[in-house]
């Protein structure tokens, strides 16, 4: 059964941590990559070991996110894979929250979702090919003490994964959220010796995005839970 093949890839809300990974990876299969940040000043070091391109977007403005499709086409082709991994939250006591702050976090975490899938569908229908995929976070089934934006986000954001997957994947687009249950290791942020593996590994996610990009289409999923093997859930 023939995998599906994809050429380039879009990858929105890039940073140092699993978009890098992912980046890497994909790279490596031979597809071009597109960065998009709201920043890409810290990106410089990526794409030169990649090839990728970075692109500044702010996600939560449709008329930039139109934009960052537009200039990606025209430089480098049309994405046939597009990753949401862009996510906003505020914290802090319920009655304490700054009403602004919060709907900017959910602009971010799940609007820009919307805009960024809504730009990267119109592309791929013609074809009937294509993944769109969303980073999730505990957050997305499980909403946490002073954490309601986050909470509201994410949950958001899988509705919209959910919604997208029973509408488009009968059109040959592949919709699927992942639920990173658990931290992420990163240069700043690693285990205690004693508890070695209690992190997500960055790369261990990005092979797992492969994995699910690779399933023939009689047998997709349009949502997979990674957490380290001592995570509770």
């Amino acid at each position: 059964m023939e995998h599906p093949k994809y050429k380039i890839a879009l990858i929105v809300g890039a940073g140092e941590g699993l978009s890098a990974s992912l980046a890497r990876l994909l790279a490596a299969q031979g597809i071009r990559v597109a960065l998009a940040a709201r920043k890409i000043e810290k990106l410089g070091a990526l794409c030169s070991e990649t090839g990728a391109k970075a692109y500044a977007c702010n996600a939560t403005e449709p008329d930039e996110v139109e934009r960052l499709f537009g200039l990606v086409e025209r430089e480098i082709g049309t994405p046939d894979l597009v990753v949401y991994n862009a996510s906003g939250r505020t914290r802090g006591p319920f009655v304490d929250l700054v009403p602004a702050d919060v709907a900017n976090a959910i602009a971010v975490s799940a609007y820009g979702g919307f805009l960024v899938a809504q730009q990267a569908a119109k592309r791929m229908l013609p074809n009937k090919h294509g993944a769109i995929l969303f980073t999730g976070a505990s957050a997305s089934i499980k909403g946490y003490a002073q954490s309601a934006s986050f909470a509201m986000g994410k949950f958001a954001l899988r509705g919209l994964a959910q919604s997208l997957a029973r509408e488009l994947s009968p059109q040959g687009i592949h919709i699927a959220h992942f639920v990173i249950d658990g931290g992420i290791r990163s240069a700043a942020r690693t285990e205690a010796e004693d508890k070695p593996d209690s992190m997500l590994d960055p790369d261990a996610i990005a092979q797992s995005y492969w994995n699910v990009l690779q399933q023939p289409r009689s047998a997709w999923s349009w949502e997979l839970e990674l957490r380290p093997w001592v995570e509770k859930f």
